[in-house]
């Protein structure tokens, strides 16, 4: 997709971005999809795993695709994916297992407190690219991301990290599926684990 240089080039972060802005910001501004899902459903084998043992990153999915492949979610379809849209210098670099798409970002007018669309390109997660793993079984998911590390450090610090930001972002940006694991993944919650998984050996 060619981006036009007459007009401002305007980045949906909804992963690392939200946390980690990328270089020459312009301006930000935090919004909504509608009509996506965020999902842990992408490999990480050069950021937060290794080829040998990946981690696991978010990606978007469109809603209606996520049903059709994942089978039975347990989050409610009511959920809102929050993020910061950037706007910054068009030159930008493709990241592995993604692809372009033109798509509406929500914000709110905080002076008529009513929606107001940003039109923009965004990163979208595709089910038939290499890296995308689509659903796991939660514990499974939560497991892997507790003991994955790669080059840009523990899976487990991604996700407290993204999960913290998003809780920042505005009082309606719930997520069930990552704070589903952001639960799991707490160091009480996963301590309680291993004791319990400790006596059932014994």
């Amino acid at each position: 997709m060619t981006i036009s240089q007459d007009r401002p080039f305007i980045v949906f972060g909804y992963g690392s971005l939200i946390f980690k802005p990328p270089p020459h910001v312009k301006s930000k501004v935090a919004g909504f999809l509608k009509g996506y899902v965020r999902r842990f459903a992408q490999k990480s084998h050069d950021h937060r795993g290794t080829p040998e043992s990946p981690g696991r990153v978010v990606t978007l999915v469109h809603k209606e695709d996520w049903d059709y492949f994942s089978g039975s979610d347990p989050f409610p379809d009511d959920d809102i994916v929050w993020g910061v849209a950037y706007t910054i210098d068009p030159a930008y670099a493709a990241e592995d297992g993604y692809t372009m798409e033109t798509l509406d970002i929500y914000s709110i007018d905080p002076t008529t407190n009513k929606e107001q669309v940003i039109i923009h390109g965004c990163y979208v997660g595709r089910n038939d690219n290499p890296s995308f793993i689509g659903s796991e079984p939660l514990d499974i998911l939560a497991e892997r991301i507790w003991k994955s590390v790669g080059p840009s450090g523990a899976n487990k610090d991604y996700l407290y990290k993204l999960a913290s930001a998003v809780h920042e972002l505005s009082p309606s940006s719930y997520d069930s599926h990552l704070f589903a694991l952001e639960v799991r993944l707490h160091p009480e919650n996963i301590a309680k684990v291993r004791q319990l998984d400790s006596k059932s050996s014994q």
